[in-house]
């Protein structure tokens, strides 16, 4: 009788711990939940400030001011091979568009009679350098009448207070 008395003192402790380990785990997962639904906006913050830290990592700090009508000499890296060289490309600003880390720039050039342009993201890493070589003195924010100009007509006058 004493082993049949410890086998029901046994499965009647066993029986309420039970209840208590279902109502430890609606706790836990209750909390969980709780957690869950009070740090979702602080994760989609921390997600946007991770955004903009890499962003601002990225950026060039080196970078001339760059207006439109200037002429520049814009570096660009060309991997031939195995090997990597700079080429420089002059010509016109006509464009700036964006900011921050997708700011671009057009740059117009005529090239063999014909006119080319070029669109540069400026903080990208196949810009090697940007050397401004003269301001241009003009007063429109795009210079999109300039493809249509041919030889003289397509000179920027030059701008000395900046």
């Amino acid at each position: 009788m004493s082993a049949d008395s410890k086998d029901t003192s046994i499965s009647e402790d066993i029986n309420k711990e039970e209840p208590k380990k279902e109502s430890d785990a609606e706790e836990a997962s209750a909390k969980a939940s709780n957690k869950v639904a009070k740090h979702s906006p602080t994760k989609s913050l921390n997600a946007e400030s991770m955004i903009r830290a890499f962003e601002e990592s990225q950026q060039k700090t080196n970078l001339p001011e760059v207006y439109v009508g200037d002429t520049v000499r814009v570096g660009v890296r060309i991997s031939e091979g195995n090997k990597e060289r700079v080429q420089p490309y002059e010509g016109v600003v006509i464009s700036k568009r964006h900011g921050g880390l997708n700011e671009t720039i057009t740059v117009r050039r005529i090239f063999q009679g014909i006119g080319v342009e070029r669109i540069f993201l400026l903080h990208s890493p196949q810009v090697a350098s940007i050397k401004v070589e003269r301001r241009g003195k003009v007063r429109r924010a795009k210079l999109f009448y300039l493809r249509e100009r041919v030889g003289k007509a397509t000179r920027v006058k030059q701008r000395f207070d900046r």
